[in-house]
């Protein structure tokens, strides 16, 4: 598969889930005081008076839990259906359209990324060119945190809430993320995973890395 073809597929399908998917996890932090904790922890890591990316924000909720903790944060999806959700709820934060493997951004000029679940659709095979991208618009020093479902056996969704798209979500090994986020440039500071939770309907463990960019 083609980038431009995985690309259109994601956002094909993000299009057409956008509200309902909104809808569904209009409280996704509430839940998880993990993940709470560590978009804390990633924001005290920020040390610098550049910009920071979520990339892959979707929605926009985890962009505007970052503004929250005090971070000149902006997020950036490819589905302009996800993004029109995040601009009308959060009308003060800035999102941009575009894809994670081509940014549209100077070298090394954030403060800090986060990758929040969003790399889930890339195909392992340019999982390598996503983070060296990644390690590209980093500034030096910065911390970049990277979220995922943990396991080997994806989940596809075929006709989500009846719409007419589907979309696999690739798990992980996070051994396997920390050795190309190795590859790529990155020192690992921290690895988090949590055991699944059924009273999220979940069946995998959550897994949570974060890593600097050298200074």
């Amino acid at each position: 598969m083609t980038d431009s073809d995985f690309l259109a597929t994601t956002r094909t399908f993000y299009d057409a889930i956008a509200e309902d998917y909104a809808v569904l996890f209009q409280d996704e932090l509430a839940n998880r005081p993990l993940e709470r904790a560590i978009l804390t922890l990633f924001a005290e890591l920020v040390d610098g008076d550049g910009p920071v990316a979520d990339l892959g924000c979707g929605p926009g909720r985890t962009t505007a839990r970052l503004a929250a903790l005090g971070l000149p944060v902006f997020g950036v999806d490819l589905s302009e259906s996800m993004l029109a959700i995040a601009r009308r709820e959060n009308p003060e934060l800035r999102f941009e359209q575009g894809s994670m493997l081509e940014l549209d951004l100077p070298d090394g000029t954030l403060a800090g990324a986060l990758s929040f679940y969003s790399s889930i659709h890339t195909p392992v095979e340019r999982l390598p060119a996503l983070f060296a991208e990644f390690h590209r618009v980093l500034a030096p020093g910065a911390p970049l945190l990277v979220a995922f479902q943990a396991g080997d056996e994806h989940r596809h969704h075929d006709r989500p809430f009846g719409h007419p798209v589907a979309l696999t979500f690739q798990r992980r090994r996070p051994e396997h993320i920390a050795e190309l986020l190795t590859a790529a440039g990155f020192a690992l500071v921290s690895r988090t995973v949590r055991e699944p939770d059924p009273a999220l309907d979940e069946t995998s463990q959550q897994a949570f890395l974060i890593a600097r960019k050298p200074g």
